[in-house]
C-alpha cells in the first residue's frame, strides 16, 4: 500500500483532540494550500478558507455546533465559506487575474467569460451558493488528505447553525456563507471512543462499478 493510502488508513474522524498539542503552522499552511490548489468549476474558486485560531471566537462557534469539543481542544479551526451568489464583477476578477498570470488572453477563453457572465448572474443567488458550496467540497476532501498526509487529525463538521457562525464571523458582510467546518488538531490518548475502532469502508467490490 502506498503511503497516501496507509495516511488515510489512519485517518478518521477524532472525536477527542489534545488541547495541549499544537499543530505547526508550516502543516496548518500545506493542508491549506492543498485547498486553494484544489480543482474548481471554471477554475473560479468561489469560495474562502478562514483560519480560526482565537479561543474566544471558537467558544462562539462551538456553542453554535452543538458542543462539539474539538472546536476548541484542536489548535486551529477551518472554516470553509462558499460565495453567496455568481457576480459579474466575481466572475471578471478570476477571468482578469488568469489573464495577468498567464501574460494574455485569447478569443476562445474570452468567449468562455462572455458565456459564464451570461448565465451565472442570472440563477438565483441560492442556486449560485449551492454550486459554490460544492465547489468547497471539492476543497474540504484535498485538505483533508492533505491533513492526513501531515499526521494531523481533521474533523469535519456540518453540525452547526450557518447562520450563526456568519454572523460570528461577519461573513455576510464579506459576500460569504459558511458551508462546512474543520477543527485541526491532534488526538487524545484516551477519551475518544471512535480511536480504537476498526476503520470500516464498503469492499471495493461493491464500491467500484467498471464499464468497459
Amino acid at each position: 500500500m502506498s503511503e497516501l493510502l496507509n495516511k488515510l488508513e489512519w485517518r478518521y474522524a477524532c472525536k477527542k483532540m489534545d488541547p495541549a498539542k499544537v499543530v505547526p503552522q508550516d502543516k496548518v499552511l500545506r493542508i491549506v494550500e492543498a485547498a486553494r490548489l484544489a480543482p474548481t468549476s471554471s477554475g473560479l474558486q468561489p469560495f474562502e478558507v478562514w483560519v480560526v485560531t482565537q479561543p474566544e471566537v471558537r467558544e462562539k462557534i462551538k456553542a453554535k455546533a452543538w458542543g462539539q469539543a474539538q472546536i476548541t481542544e484542536g489548535s486551529h479551526l477551518l472554516v470553509f465559506a462558499a460565495w453567496d451568489h455568481y457576480t459579474a464583477e466575481r466572475i471578471n476578477e478570476m477571468f482578469d487575474l488568469t489573464n495577468t498570470e498567464r501574460g494574455g488572453s485569447n478569443e476562445g477563453w474570452e468567449n468562455y467569460r462572455q458565456s459564464l457572465l451570461s448565465k451565472y448572474p442570472a440563477r438565483s443567488p441560492e442556486e449560485n451558493f449551492q454550486h459554490a458550496a460544492r465547489q468547497a467540497y471539492i476543497a474540504l476532501g484535498a485538505a483533508l488528505i492533505s491533513a492526513a498526509y501531515e499526521a494531523v487529525d481533521a474533523t469535519p463538521m456540518e453540525g452547526f447553525d450557518p447562520a450563526a457562525v456568519d454572523e460570528i464571523l461577519g461573513l455576510r458582510a464579506r459576500g460569504l456563507r459558511s458551508v462546512v467546518i474543520v477543527p485541526l488538531g491532534y488526538r487524545a490518548s484516551e477519551g475518544d471512543w471512535l480511536a480504537n475502532l476498526k476503520k470500516v469502508r464498503r469492499p471495493s467490490a461493491q464500491f467500484v462499478t467498471e464499464v468497459k
